[in-house]
């Protein structure tokens, strides 16, 4: 009865790195398309960068992410390679002592009044038209019907501004009341 012997052949190497550069390539692609359909949501706020960059005393632009490892150790990776240890408890202190000194910016404040806004919307029952980010102004709709204008404005001259400390006494102000659950 006749046998068959097969033997594995080498595989020259320029055949290697062709395949190789062709996986890279595909890959690369891939993640491409994948960024372009469901782009990856940066786990870190500006402030966050801002009060990193404050810390280590480096740009915030330049810090990429965080993560802390074994429950110990908080890593810093920047954006150009390369990353830096910290002691949790100390960088966790640091934080603490950054965030209540570092001012809020515009932009970090238009998001947390607008976060603020949506959060006391719901409360509500109420829905909310394009923002007026100049005046940080907009128009409230209850099952679609206009229920108010709220936002912030320069203090009148003449007359009383009403002023309220949350965005769910603002809605409060103009007469709505909290949606009850059936």
């Amino acid at each position: 009865m006749p046998y068959t012997t097969y033997t594995q052949q080498a595989i020259p190497s320029s055949s290697v790195d062709e395949q190789a550069l062709a996986q890279a390539e595909l890959d690369t692609h891939l993640e491409t398309q994948a960024e372009a359909v469901a782009p990856t949501q940066d786990p870190l706020t500006s402030r966050d960068r801002r009060i990193i960059g404050e810390i280590i005393e480096v740009q915030p632009e330049s810090v990429r992410t965080i993560w802390i490892e074994g429950g110990i150790t908080v890593w810093v990776q920047f954006v150009e390679g390369g990353r830096l240890p910290f002691d949790r408890n100390w960088f966790a202190t640091r934080v603490a002592e950054v965030k209540a000194t570092l001012p809020e910016t515009p932009l970090e404040r238009n998001e947390r009044l607008s976060d603020e806004l949506e959060k006391a919307c719901t409360v509500f029952g109420l829905y909310h038209g394009e923002i007026d980010w100049l005046g940080f102004s907009t128009k409230l709709f209850q099952d679609g019907r206009f229920v108010g204008l709220i936002g912030c404005a320069r203090p009148r001259q003449y007359g009383v501004n009403r002023v309220a400390a949350s965005a769910e006494q603002v809605i409060g102000l103009l007469g709505v009341r909290a949606a009850v659950a059936a």
